[in-house]
């Protein structure tokens, strides 16, 4: 499967004093397009996930303007109870960042991570990128 692609609008407000977007606001453009891409395919989750880290590579500077960021995703690294979606901020044609998270799938009745069910692997091997 190719890269799953969403793309986030700026908000004025995500600009700081320097004139650029805050380094804040990238939490939350990665946050909008990982809940998109598995709206996409629910499928399968019978449970929710937590988020254990975030990584953030800032490339170069993004300028607020009308047109939307372009994210594109994908997921690897699937293991017992975790997985590590990947991510590329592109402004236009040229990436801006490059993050990865790492997710934890969690039983919220027993408050404890739950491993993966063969059908949640299925589904989040629909995500991965396409080897180059």
């Amino acid at each position: 499967m190719t890269r799953f692609v969403h793309e986030v609008h700026m908000r004025w407000s995500d600009m700081d004093a320097y004139r650029h977007i805050n380094n804040t606001a990238y939490l939350a453009y990665l946050e909008q397009a990982r809940v998109a891409m598995f709206f996409h395919r629910n499928e399968g989750f019978s449970s929710g996930t937590v988020i254990r880290r975030h990584e953030i590579d800032y490339i170069r500077p993004i300028v607020y303007h009308p047109e939307p960021l372009r994210l594109e995703l994908w997921v690897d690294t699937i293991r017992g109870a975790s997985f590590v979606v990947h991510y590329e901020v592109l402004d236009g044609d040229r990436v801006a960042a490059r993050a990865s998270t790492t997710c934890v799938t969690i039983d919220f009745d027993a408050d404890a991570p739950r491993r993966l069910s063969d059908e949640e692997r299925a589904i989040l091997r629909g995500f991965a990128d396409e080897p180059a």
